[in-house]
């Protein structure tokens, strides 16, 4: 698949790859909103792509674009196969996972573990780089369990920068490996965004992105203002896509025009007839769009009527255009009726 060519610098802002949710029909939804952040997989597994064939990860539709794939693994060699297969897929970044926390991804030696061998993450992202021509990236936390983040963090990051990498999305939590769960990783452990600022002043020449807790565009433009390269945005950018989105592209990158969340409804409904036609289920899709009108007149009644339709066997893009019909009356002011 040809990558799109990007006439402006998509990584300004990005949607955190996130398991289970940032899938091909979410990222699909998220370009509606925003044409310019960066969008990321989930999560795919170096084992997965080469030695179990499972290509069908790898699936998105060429306006998904600027796409980043996100890879796990610990093995250069394997990390060195996958991103060739990334590339050849077409995705326009390859990222090393260095900061989820799962029981699973601790088992198979990478993720958040790697922060305790950062030799060996220079070793893979090094031969990432050798293997492909797209840029390679590394997603990371702060440190992990006991672990020094002032010591640690820029021993890493100066690793990372000795291997050749030129941009990272730092998560400003250390993980806690034992003791919590990876949904408690994600809201215990303290954020430090200072000490993610005070690594742009020691690495000025590396692209610096913060990532969690940031829950607006303000925010984001904060951080970016105080000398950030870019800002990912995790959960706030799936359960309110619209806050987060719409106004990205004037606000972010200063270009385009704010969108609404009706003309990304609009725009998934040939997008949901094409998943329909190719045997997919309405429900595939529609879960990604529930948060859509977040905060607005309409937003229960969208919910409730694809939360109990969408899995209805036959259910299709009618469902879709019944809740809009709910929003749309209940969005009318009363004096205009």
């Amino acid at each position: 698949m040809e990558r799109k060519s990007q006439n402006i610098v998509p990584w300004r802002m990005s949607i955190a790859p996130m398991m289970d949710w940032t899938d091909r029909h979410c990222r699909y939804l998220h370009r509606q909103l925003s044409r310019r952040t960066l969008l990321y997989t989930e999560m795919v597994t170096a084992p997965a792509l080469v030695r179990g064939g499972a290509l069908h990860l790898l699936d998105h539709h060429p306006d998904e674009h600027p796409v980043a794939l996100q890879l796990g693994g610990s093995d250069p060699v394997e990390l060195a196969q996958a991103a060739r297969i990334g590339e050849q897929a077409g995705y326009d970044e390859i990222n090393l996972n260095v900061g989820c926390p799962s029981d699973r991804v601790q088992s198979g030696a990478f993720g958040a573990v790697l922060m305790k061998q950062p030799a060996l993450v220079a070793d893979c992202v090094a031969a990432m780089r050798a293997a492909t021509k797209v840029e390679v990236t590394v997603k990371c936390r702060i440190g992990v369990d006991d672990q020094d983040p002032e010591e640690v963090l820029p021993e890493f990051l100066s690793r990372m920068v000795g291997a050749g990498i030129e941009r990272v999305s730092i998560h400003a939590r250390k993980a806690w490996l034992e003791g919590l769960s990876p949904k408690e990783n994600r809201d215990i452990p303290p954020l430090d965004h200072d000490l993610v600022l005070r690594m742009k002043g020691l690495f000025p020449n590396l692209h610096i992105s913060i990532n969690g807790g940031i829950t607006s565009l303000d925010q984001a433009r904060e951080f970016l203002d105080r000398g950030l390269d870019g800002v990912m945005i995790g959960r706030a950018a799936y359960h309110s896509p619209a806050d987060i989105l719409c106004a990205a592209d004037p606000l972010i990158y200063g270009t385009g025009e704010e969108t609404t969340p009706e003309a990304a409804v609009r725009a998934m409904l040939p997008y949901i007839e094409a998943h329909l036609a190719g045997g997919g289920k309405l429900n595939q899709v529609t879960r990604h769009m529930m948060g859509l009108f977040a905060g607005r007149p309409g937003a229960r009644q969208w919910r409730r009527m694809l939360s109990e339709g969408a899995h209805v066997p036959g259910a299709g893009p009618e469902l879709v255009d019944a809740a809009m019909d709910q929003v749309t009356a209940l969005a009318v002011p009363a004096d205009a009726v």
